[in-house]
């Protein structure tokens, strides 16, 4: 059965992505903005079965084929969609029957975006209280500190004899080693020296800096859009955090005893992002891709925290400061890891605002 086509002009000019289907789940409409979500022509597919462009990736169709049948309406939150270009989705949709004829209206809502936005969201807010935590620590640890070193100092010009200088130095070298590794927790204590950067110019540069530590089994390649502009930002900020995200990668691959292995630098610019609940019309995306054994799952959602590390020899330190380094310039860094690869990706606004602390 085919729909009405008096219904098409309306259903064309919904913001919600809509689709109708007939018993035997053959598209017989789509609107644009479904078209949009689904990434399908609407000329190609009508006529065919939906499943040859999305379905669900559990492929729990039980309860929907049962509601179909019956004539009632469904409604299914958070559905995870696989698109035909193996692109998946996270949807809320509704199949409605469309009165006493057989066809079926799909509504689908999708939410990676309001997903992503609370998820980063949650991630600013956690990283300022973090840095907040981690101020009010360093500063109850350094007190103390410095005078157990001012003791030490004392006590070793009283000794009577160098043999036992050697346990006081110990205390001093101890007290200096924890002392650094606050100030590093802390990380940069001024605010980003704002100029024009050209973040290719600012990725060469960390080329060049990791090139010579670069075993000949890890190929660099880039990936640049030479279409990206200068912008606003602090040039070494930028090299330290990337930077730091560079050599994680490196070393990710070489304490994986692969036989090779590949780190990609690649830049792209994207429109309209959302960077918290702050909308920038364009940002500039770098993308720094490994093919590593991936992070573990138990570690993917606490990495940017201090003292948070899934390698042996790591600190935990250095993809703190990256996001820290990042966020003053209005921007975010992002993860996502499977075995085989991992990506992080830096977005940053190409017209940035005064710099914040």
């Amino acid at each position: 059965m085919s729909i009405n086509p008096n219904y098409h002009k309306i259903l064309d000019n919904l913001s919600t992505a809509v689709l109708v289907v007939d018993r035997d789940w053959r598209l017989l409409h789509i609107n644009p903005s479904a078209e949009a979500l689904l990434e399908i022509s609407r000329a190609k597919i009508l006529g065919r079965h939906i499943s040859r462009y999305c379905r669900e990736n559990d492929g729990s169709h039980s309860a929907l084929l049962q509601s179909a049948k019956d004539g009632n309406q469904y409604t299914k939150r958070q559905a995870q969609w696989l698109l035909h270009n193996n692109q998946e989705i996270t949807v809320d949709y509704t199949v409605t029957p469309l009165g006493d004829d057989s066809d079926l209206i799909i509504e689908v809502m999708p939410l990676d975006r309001m997903l992503r936005i609370s998820r980063e969201e949650g991630l600013i807010s956690a990283q300022a209280t973090t840095r907040d935590l981690v101020r009010s620590m360093a500063h109850e640890i350094k007190n103390p500190l410095g005078g157990i070193r001012g003791a030490a100092q004392l006590l070793s010009r009283e000794l009577p004899s160098a043999e036992l200088t050697e346990f006081t130095d110990i205390i001093i070298e101890e007290a200096d080693r924890l002392r650094n590794l606050v100030d590093r927790m802390l990380g940069p204590r001024q605010l980003p020296q704002v100029e024009a950067t050209n973040i290719h110019e600012v990725l060469q540069h960390i080329a060049k800096l990791v090139q010579t530590e670069l075993p000949k089994s890890i190929q660099l390649i880039k990936d640049y859009d030479p279409s990206i502009p200068e912008f606003p930002a602090d040039r070494e900020q930028l090299i330290q955090a990337l930077l730091n995200i560079v050599r994680n990668a490196m070393q990710a691959i070489q304490e994986s005893d692969a036989e090779s292995g590949s780190i990609t630098l690649r830049t792209r610019i994207q429109r309209h992002f959302t960077i918290g609940r702050q909308h920038h019309p364009l940002v500039c995306r770098v993308d720094v891709i490994d093919s590593g054994p991936g992070i573990p799952k138990h570690l993917i959602d606490n990495i940017f925290y201090p003292m948070i590390t899934g390698r042996a020899e790591g600190t935990g330190l250095g993809l703190a400061i990256a996001q820290n380094l990042i966020q003053q310039h209005h921007g975010l860094i992002e993860c996502r890891s499977q075995p085989g690869q991992t990506s992080f990706s830096t977005f940053l606004p190409l017209e940035q605002e005064h710099a914040t602390e």
